[in-house]
């Protein structure tokens, strides 16, 4: 199995090199064109151009995302391997430090997060090459994209396999460096640039924590090691500094409430196949390296830091639906998303720790199973949703939902893809969203078991507000496909899209949407195989979920609940059969066409209907305590003195209340001590002597 991972590893730096392989043709151009004032040059550069053949560009792209798909299929291999197997398996790779070598080690925890890392690789694989073609008229470097992207993978892939705490923090970096460059990519834009710094200093922050959060076990222990680290006993304080240190460097890279600053700044600058790694992969990625410091590093937790992960996962997942249901941009709608579906992960977690804590193992069991389930959930039915935004953007140039419209019949199979992801992200069966976040509420049901009065206070009032999010999640997606979908036109742009003609941009999300339906409709294989992770982190497995066959799962026991997605799967199928047949039979009453009712406007246009702001309207006007609005009504006269108005605009904006109340005076603060801290730049060279003679005396002082 290690074998494979280092092959599928090997696959993806060969990706970049591969990718490298544009930088001569990009460069000999650009220096061509520098110097086409030579009538003698310019005419080699028109003769080099013809014979430099589309092929060679189409080939490498080929090539490059093959080599990844390539590596997705080989970790995907190995993952399931790892976590089938009985053992974990270990390794040494010669880098590092000349005392420390960077350790590898491939269990069902590691296992199981590469193949969340395999399958969305894999889809991007076949999505990239017809995608990227766009940016190849626009300047932009393909070279870089191709190299970027296959270190971002080869980042995330060494993280999960990592052993030691140095190699981790390398990958871990590479990972975020990788992906900064990738979220800068079209960086002749200001927004773009400002997503990409906010990104990259928050990384940065998140990083210096994460390096805390191991310092402080390693001083405890005997080396860097994993084992070293899991050997060592400390005491709850100090313990519960790692976990906070911990959990608000994994949280900001996850999204979590209040630390999600970046994720909706930084996912709809990035190109889509990008953003779908970045929301599908990254923040998974840091799911593990949580999951790995806490219920494996730790090792016996605390249900005080249950509270405490279960409090922000909530607030995430409530917070981030109601924003996404506000945003009329579909990209930036997405990452909201991915916020709310990183709060459901934490919930599972937050909730396997506290029963964990309080003696209820198997109910602990549940919380992780359904955290881990989710995670594989969130990771296919987002990576297809951001691959369709991203087929939208390419065939419409259009990602406001206020400019799109009428695509079920323009974008016909994009339409039917983008219904599969909508469903499964809404948590309806017979979809795979459903399982995670019923096992999820199953967990949180079972609050009865627990003797505390706090506990058994808070559970319920985060169980409420996680069925409060669901209901807004299933409304947003509602109103992405009924307003960018449905009805008409809104756009010149969208009234002429056309299928894209790539099998690739629709084989990758194809894949992934059938992937949605496996995973509802078999929830007990997949379990089943999640075992293995449980009874390694906590020693337990979840038996009883699968006790009564495949065709039924009962998490706690079948008097307490059960789901057979098979007969609901049927049950859709066969009510979706009659109801065709109803409508298609030669008996049935044909139907008539009739004029639209206009309402005596003197017929009907795109602007009579339902807009992406009206929709979230309500909602807006209930919890409008949770947003920064700005709201304006620009009027144009007629220019005569008839009252009513030519034309009347609404122009609404949404902003974050944690970025004004929590970062702002943040930034404000920072500028303050620097400008404080600017005095000492004197400008005279006898000023700056004497601060190095002070402080040459302040360190022999000290060494002494």
């Amino acid at each position: 199995m290690i074998v494979l991972c280092y092959f599928g590893l090997i696959a993806a730096l060969l990706s970049g090199a591969v990718s490298l392989v544009l930088i001569a043709p990009e460069w000999s151009q650009r220096g061509l064109a520098r110097l086409s004032g030579h009538i003698r040059l310019q005419s080699w550069s028109l003769q080099l151009t013809r014979t430099d053949p589309k092929r060679f560009h189409r080939a490498v792209d080929y090539g490059a995302f093959g080599l990844l798909g390539l590596s997705g299929a080989a970790v995907i291999a190995s993952g399931l391997g790892a976590l089938l197997a009985d053992n974990a398996m270990f390794d040494q790779l010669p880098l590092g430090l000349p005392w420390l070598r960077w350790h590898i080690r491939l269990d069902a925890l590691s296992g199981f997060f590469l193949m969340v890392i395999g399958v969305a690789t894999l889809a991007v694989s076949l999505y990239g090459p017809g995608y990227v073609r766009s940016f190849r008229h626009g300047g932009y470097s393909l070279a870089a994209l191709g190299f970027c992207t296959a270190w971002f993978i080869a980042g995330m892939e060494l993280v999960v396999i990592s052993d030691d705490a140095f190699m981790f923090m390398v990958a871990w970096e590479l990972m975020s460096v990788a992906s900064y460059f990738l979220v800068a990519f079209q960086h002749e834009h200001a927004a773009n640039r400002r997503a990409s710094f906010l990104y990259l200093l928050m990384a940065v922050v998140g990083a210096i924590h994460l390096i805390l959060a191991f310092g402080v076990v390693a001083a405890f222990a005997n080396g860097f090691t994993f084992d070293a680290l899991r050997a060592t006993h400390l005491s709850p304080l100090w313990a519960s500094i790692a976990f906070g240190l911990a959990l608000i460097g994994f949280g900001m890279k996850a999204g979590l409430v209040p630390l999600h600053a970046w994720l909706p700044e930084a996912h709809p600058v990035a190109p889509s196949h990008i953003s779908a790694l970045m929301s599908g992969v990254m923040l998974k990625v840091a799911v593990y390296g949580f999951i790995r410091f806490v219920f494996d590093i730790l090792g016996d937790g605390h249900w005080e830091w249950g509270v405490c992960t279960l409090v922000l996962g909530t607030a995430s997942a409530a917070l981030g639906a109601m924003y996404a249901f506000q945003q009329n941009n579909i990209k930036r709608l997405l990452a909201y998303s991915s916020i709310e579906n990183i709060g459901i992960v934490f919930m599972g977690l937050g909730l396997s720790m506290i029963f964990f804590a309080q003696g209820h193992r198997e109910l602990g069991v549940i919380g992780l199973i359904a955290a881990l389930y989710h995670v594989v959930n969130h990771a296919v039915f987002k990576t297809l949703l951001f691959l369709q935004a991203g087929t939208v953007l390419h065939q419409t140039h259009e990602g406001n939902l206020e400019q799109l419209g009428g695509l079920v019949k323009r974008l016909p199979r994009t339409s039917i893809i983008v219904l599969v992801g909508c469903v499964a992200i809404s948590g309806l069966p017979p979809l795979n969203g459903f399982v995670s976040e019923w096992l999820t509420f199953q967990t949180a049901l079972q609050v009865s078991a627990l003797d505390s009065g706090i506990l058994r206070s808070v559970i319920p009032v985060a169980a409420a507000l996680m069925a409060l999010t669901g209901a807004v999640t299933a409304a947003a997606f509602v109103k992405v496909y009924g307003v960018g979908f449905l009805g008409q036109p809104r756009s010149r742009h969208a009234a002429h899209a056309r299928e894209t003609r790539h099998l690739g941009m629709m084989a990758g999300p194809a894949f992934l949407a059938a992937l949605c339906v496996l995973l509802g409709v078999f929830p007990g294989v997949v379990i089943a195989a999640l075992g293995h992770v449980s009874d390694e982190l906590l020693g337990e497995t979840l038996a009883s979920a699968y006790a009564n066959g495949w065709l039924w799962l009962t998490p706690v026991s079948q008097n307490v609940a059960s789901y057979s997605a098979p007969i609901v799967f049927l049950a859709c199928v066969a009510a979706a059969s009659i109801g065709y047949r109803l409508l298609t039979s030669p008996k049935a009453v044909p139907a008539v066409r009739v004029p639209r009712w206009d309402c005596g406007f003197g017929g009907l246009s795109a602007r009579m209907q339902y807009t992406s702001s009206a929709f979230s309207q309500p909602l807006r006007r209930v919890f409008h305590p949770l947003f920064e609005l700005r709201e304006q009504t620009v009027t144009t006269p007629r220019g005569h003195l008839l009252g009513t108005p030519a034309r009347l605009d609404f122009r609404l904006e949404i902003q974050d209340r944690s970025w004004r109340h929590l970062y702002e005076p943040l930034v404000r603060w920072i500028e303050a001590a620097a400008r404080q801290i600017g005095r000492i730049q004197t400008g005279n060279i006898r000023t700056y002597i004497a601060y190095s003679f002070f402080t040459l005396l302040a360190l022999l002082a000290v060494v002494s």
